[in-house]
């Protein structure tokens, strides 16, 4: 985010709260903004002009439904540099004076290449154009429009990761590596359910009623 004329980190909490929300317990956080509608919405009209950030990433992830399950896969640039997600943000105030800075990320409609993951991706903005994204000094919106756009076709690329990514208590840099097709079909057995074996009494007939005793 830019201030007096500087770029500063802020941490912020994922899912956009407007300004002009009164109680945010009845409000459904926003965690994406769509954008070919970003500049009608409400919720973002006023922060796509006033206040936009970037999120840095190495990557995200996206599920893909595979044999009954779905899978994770680890997407990022196909040159390995880092990325920006293009970010809104507002700051919401309490009654009693409390401050909260939120965040959602804009996304567009996916790429061809893209598509096979998700119909949607975030929109990321190039170092080159950090600037222009991030200049909200003027009121010309029509200058930042044509960066709202998905990734060109093979400027991303993604590989299949551990299911380990699914709970949020692993957090290590093993989340990001490749599993093979071993690995996944290991995994996918081990996340079947396990049928419990029935016990009979040794020297007794199973009736096919059990036992109660």
């Amino acid at each position: 985010m830019v201030e007096s004329g500087t770029r500063h980190f802020r941490l912020m909490r994922w899912g956009l709260l407007p300004s002009w929300v009164k109680d945010p317990r009845g409000f459904t956080l926003l965690i994406n903004a769509r954008s070919e509608t970003v500049l009608e919405k409400p919720a973002f009209k006023n922060a796509i002009r006033r206040r936009r950030g970037l999120i840095p990433a190495d990557g995200y992830y996206e599920w893909k439904a595979e044999g009954g399950r779905k899978q994770p896969y680890f997407i990022h640039r196909a040159d390995g540099t880092p990325l920006g997600f293009a970010a809104l943000f507002e700051t919401w105030a309490g009654p009693n004076g409390e401050e909260v800075d939120t965040v959602a990320i804009v996304t567009a409609a996916a790429s061809e290449d893209l598509a096979a993951l998700h119909d949607r991706v975030p929109v990321t903005i190039t170092p080159r154009d950090f600037e222009r994204w991030l200049d909200s000094r003027g009121d010309e919106i029509d200058a930042i429009l044509p960066l709202m756009t998905a990734p060109r076709i093979g400027e991303f690329v993604w590989h299949p990761v551990s299911t380990r990514v699914n709970r949020v208590a692993n957090d290590d840099d093993q989340l990001l590596l490749p599993v093979s097709a071993e690995e996944m079909a290991a995994e996918a057995e081990a996340m079947k359910p396990k049928k419990a074996a029935r016990k009979v009494a040794a020297g007794s007939a199973d009736d096919g009623q059990g036992s109660l005793f």
